[in-house]
C-alpha cells in the first residue's frame, strides 16, 4: 500500500499529516516560497538529511544542513543557540522554513528554534521514528530540556505539515520501533480501544514497518491526537489527557539523566497510571490489567527500581500538570475516557508505586 493518507489537524493553524511510504517528493510543497530552508538532523541520519537538501534544491530552495547531538543531548538550550546562530549567520528571513530531521527529540528542537527565530517562521518534521511520527510530530508542542527536567522550556508552535514517511522506520533498530509503541498504547487506553484490539490480534505485526498493522496504529494513533489538539492547541483541558503515563514517566527519565527511551519510561508510567486508577476505584480490574498484558506482549519494561521512589516523587512535583503543591494526574474513569485526579495522597502514590511499579 504505497499510497498516502492525508489526516487533517484543525485549530487556528490548521495543517495536515501525511503518513505513507517514500513521502519526500511532498516536502517542497510544505515550504513553498522559502529561499533556505535549514535542515537539523542527528549525524546517524546524515545520508537522509542529504537526501532532504537535494530535494529542496531540485525545487530551487537553498538547504542548510544543521547536524545536532543525537537524542536527548540536542535537547538543550546551548544546542538551539547554536542553531539560531546559523541561521543568523544565513540571514534567514521570516518567509525561510526549518526542518527537523529525525525522532522525537530532533522535532522537538527543530520546532522549538523555528519557533523562537523571528519570533515564529515555518517548520515541517520529516519524522523518522514511530515515537516521532505519533507524538512529537503532531500537536505543534516543541521544547527542550532544562537541568530542572524535561520539556519545561518550550512553546506552541503547529508546523507547515507532517511527513510519517513509514520508509525511514525499515532501518529503525527495533528496540527503538518498539519503544514508540508505548505512546501508540497511550492512545488506545486514552480515545481509541481499537488500538489495543490490533496490538492484541497481531503484536508482531505492530513491530514490523511494512505491515499494513502498523500503519493503521499510526493512522489511528494520529488521529487521536488530531482530534485533541484541534480542540486545545495550548493544553488548556483536553489536550492535558495526551499525558496519560507521562508524570512518572518524565520523572524516570530525569532520574535516569534521559539515558532512558521515552517509550519505555512512558509504558512504566502506563501501568503507575492503571493502577493508581484502579486504587482512585475509576476502573475494574480488567482494564487495570490490560496495561500490563498488551505492555507486555510488547516486550516494554513494566517495572523500575523500588529505591527510586523519593526522588521520583519530588521530580513530579515540578510536572507541568502541577498546580503550586498539588500533584495532578490524568487518570482513565473507562476505557477510552480519561479525567483529572487532583492531589492524591502521597501514601496512595507511594502503594501504587510499590504494588504495581517497584522491583
Amino acid at each position: 500500500m504505497n499510497e498516502k493518507t492525508t489526516i487533517a489537524i484543525g485549530g487556528p493553524q490548521p495543517y495536515d499529516v501525511l503518513v505513507g511510504r517514500d513521502l519526500l517528493p511532498a516536502l517542497p510543497g510544505l515550504v513553498k516560497g522559502a529561499a533556505q530552508v535549514a535542515v537539523l538532523h542527528a549525524a546517524p541520519l546524515a545520508p537522509l538529511a542529504a537526501k532532504v537538501a537535494d530535494t529542496l534544491r531540485a525545487a530551487g530552495m537553498s538547504p542548510l544542513p544543521v547536524e545536532v547531538p543525537d537524542a536527548e543531548a540536542g535537547k538543550g538550550l546551548d544546542v538551539a543557540g547554536r542553531c539560531w546562530d546559523a541561521l543568523g549567520g544565513a540571514n534567514f528571513t521570516r518567509t525561510d522554513a526549518v526542518v527537523g530531521v529525525g525522532g522525537g527529540a530532533v522535532t522537538d528542537l527543530a520546532g522549538f528554534v523555528a519557533a523562537c527565530w523571528l519570533r515564529g517562521v515555518r517548520w515541517v518534521p520529516v519524522s523518522t521514528s514511530l515515537l516521532g511520527m505519533v507524538d512529537a510530530a503532531v500537536g505543534g508542542k516543541t521544547g527542550i530540556n532544562t537541568a530542572a527536567g524535561k520539556n519545561l522550556v518550550g512553546a506552541f508552535h503547529p508546523p507547515s505539515g507532517v511527513l510519517c514517511d513509514l520508509s525511514t522506520l525499515d532501518s529503525l533498530p527495533r528496540a527503538d520501533l518498539v519503544a514508540g509503541l508505548g505512546e501508540v498504547v497511550k492512545c488506545g487506553f486514552i480515545a481509541d480501544p481499537a488500538i489495543l484490539d490490533l496490538i492484541e490480534g497481531d503484536p508482531a505485526g505492530a513491530a514490523d514497518p511494512a505491515s499494513p498493522v502498523l500503519r493503521e496504529l499510526v493512522e489511528r494513533s494520529v488521529r487521536v491526537k488530531a482530534r485533541v489538539v484541534a480542540e486545545d492547541l495550548t493544553e488548556a483541558g483536553l489536550r492535558e489527557i495526551l499525558n496519560y503515563g507521562h508524570t512518572l514517566a518524565h520523572a524516570i527519565e530525569k532520574v535516569e539523566s534521559y539515558g532512558w527511551r521515552h517509550g519505555h519510561a512512558v509504558s512504566v508510567g502506563l501501568i503507575f497510571a492503571g493502577e493508581l486508577s484502579r486504587r482512585s476505584g475509576l476502573i475494574d480490574d480488567a482494564v487495570a490489567d490490560r496495561h500490563r498484558s498488551v505492555l507486555e506482549l510488547l516486550d516494554l519494561p513494566v517495572s523500575y527500581r523500588a529505591d527510586a521512589w523519593p526522588d521520583l516523587l519530588a521530580t513530579m512535583r515540578v510536572d507541568k500538570k502541577a498546580r503550586g503543591a498539588t500533584l495532578r494526574f490524568v487518570v482513565l474513569d473507562g476505557l477510552g475516557s480519561t479525567r483529572i485526579l487532583e492531589g492524591p495522597s502521597d501514601d496512595l502514590l507511594a502503594e501504587v508505586y510499590a504494588s504495581a511499579v517497584a522491583r
